[in-house]
């Protein structure tokens, strides 16, 4: 069958708990793993999107905390989410605190938006069919 797509991605935080409760309460993703993986009090988080195909490993481990070179027009993840309505998720998320330095903006490629997360990471959000 070959590689049919991304599942995990690892995302650098500094407070799992804070970052948990961002991902879940705000952005609406489902906990699905938290448990301690070693005897240094390390754990190992993930939380899952609404759909079930990607999940977030909410990692404090050093090397996973390095940025890229911030910039403000870009994000500093290297993957775009999407959303099926751009705008109506805009509003949504913008309601419950979430900060977007981009609003949504048709592009040439299609609708984007840039939003920041509870530890200073910004992702790229894309709506999901390009062409509209």
């Amino acid at each position: 069958m070959g590689i049919q797509g991304v599942h995990k991605i690892v995302v650098g935080v500094r407070d799992q708990e804070r970052a948990k409760r961002f991902w879940s309460e705000v952005v609406g993703f489902e906990i699905t793993t938290d448990v301690p993986y070693d005897d240094e009090g390390n754990r190992w988080v993930e939380v899952t999107s609404a759909d079930g195909a990607t999940a977030l490993v909410l990692s404090t481990a050093p090397e996973d905390l390095k940025r890229f070179e911030v910039r403000d027009e870009l994000p500093t993840g290297n993957f775009f989410f999407y959303a099926d309505d751009i705008e109506k998720t805009y509003e949504e998320l913008s309601a419950k605190g979430v900060e977007f330095p981009a609003r949504p903006e048709k592009q040439p490629w299609g609708w984007w938006a840039m939003f920041t997360d509870s530890e200073g990471n910004r992702f790229a959000l894309q709506e999901r069919n390009p062409t509209s």
